[in-house]
């Protein structure tokens, strides 16, 4: 045990040294594994308790966590719930105006259709009035293309505006003169036993060649049968129905065409003026109408004029009535003067008739004989 097993320099290490070296490093050495053993395992415990805590801290986090992911389902839900609620409320109000919409427009649709038909039944009435017009134009350009018809045409509008504006008496058609000719119509002036004769076959040839007329020649050539249809026409006129003591010093020339009337007067100033000095005037419908309306007005005139008289007489039986009503109202005048005199005299007596009534009173009971004056009863009942 105590022999030298080696050398450590001088020092010989024995077996026993060498022994209780390793024994002592085997001490430390576990001493060492012990301590750090006991590290580990504090360590350890430090971990698991760092990891209880983190596990607590999470599952609290997660119970946390949880609490809100309900909470936010929950309110997801009612969110969700407020959403299609508000959706739906939102979808009817829609589809409600949508269908009032859609009625009001219907509604508007139908009416416009409605006014639609109606204005198109105006557009076929004033079709059929356009096609009837033109057929109407049609047979009058007939009838201005045939002299006797034209006669007739212009005879028929002169006839219905004397018709509408004089009375019977004041117009005559187709009267005979003393010549033997017949004017048209013969119009009676009041007061006056010459009548005012009326020709209605203006010549028409020669405005329609001048319608139609393309060149000047045309023109020109229309234009000359115009001043000499209608000059020849003057003269017959002049010379048929200007009879002297019979008929008035003028008679007139009546055109049934205002448009003709107008453009004679512009393009044909000479023919009208030819006819002036031959006595004869040249009207057109309007300027007829208006000369019918002044024979009327001397017609209303005149039979004022004959029925003054009558009017005179009237008014002085007027007059006498009046004066009547004045006597009358002096006689009630003086018929109330003598009730207001009678009903004097009635209270005179009233208050007579109440004095001794008091008087006879006043004896009954025994006072003195000498009444006091009493009031008038009727006077106090009128009072009252």
């Amino acid at each position: 045990m105590t022999d030298p097993l080696f050398f450590v320099g001088d020092h010989a290490v024995s077996l026993g040294e060498t022994l209780a070296g390793l024994g002592a490093a085997l001490l430390g050495a576990l001493l060492l594994t012990l301590v750090a053993v006991a590290r580990a395992s504090g360590s350890r415990r430090r971990d698991a308790r760092e990891a209880a805590i983190r596990l607590a801290a999470l599952e609290r986090m997660q119970a946390e966590a949880a609490g809100r992911l309900q909470a936010f389902a929950s309110a997801l839900g009612a969110r969700q719930a407020d959403l299609a609620r508000g959706v739906a409320e939102r979808l009817d109000a829609v589809g409600a105006r949508v269908g009032d919409g859609l009625a009001a427009n219907g509604q508007a649709t139908a009416e416009q259709l409605s006014k639609l038909e109606a204005r198109l039944a105006v557009i076929d009435a004033a079709g059929a009035q356009i096609g009837a017009l033109a057929s109407q134009v049609t047979d009058l350009k007939s009838i201005l293309a045939n002299k006797p018809a034209r006669g007739a045409f212009g005879q028929g509008r002169m006839e219905a505006i004397l018709r509408d504006a004089l009375p019977p008496a004041a117009y005559a058609f187709q009267a005979r003169l003393s010549t033997g000719v017949r004017p048209d119509a013969l119009i009676r002036l009041p007061g006056d036993g010459r009548g005012l004769a009326v020709d209605a076959k203006f010549p028409l040839e020669g405005f329609e060649r001048l319608r139609i007329a393309e060149t000047p020649e045309q023109t020109k050539a229309a234009e000359a049968r115009v001043r000499a249809d209608v000059g020849r026409h003057v003269s017959d006129v002049a010379e048929k129905y200007l009879v002297a003591g019979e008929t008035q010093d003028v008679a007139l020339l009546f055109v049934p065409s205002e448009q003709i009337h107008a453009e004679l007067a512009e393009r044909f100033d000479d023919v009208v003026a030819r006819a002036h000095r031959a006595r004869v005037l040249i009207v057109s419908p309007s300027l007829l109408m208006l000369a019918v309306q002044v024979v009327q007005g001397l017609t209303r005139d005149a039979a004022m004029r004959e029925q003054a008289h009558l009017l005179q007489a009237e008014v002085g039986r007027l007059i006498d009535d009046v004066r009547r009503v004045g006597e009358r109202v002096d006689k009630l005048k003086v018929h109330f003067g003598q009730a207001v005199g009678d009903l004097d005299q009635i209270s005179i007596s009233a208050e007579k008739i109440a004095r001794r009534g008091a008087r006879l009173e006043q004896m009954e009971l025994g006072l003195p004989a000498e009444p006091q004056a009493l009031p008038n009863p009727l006077k106090r009942d009128a009072a009252e």
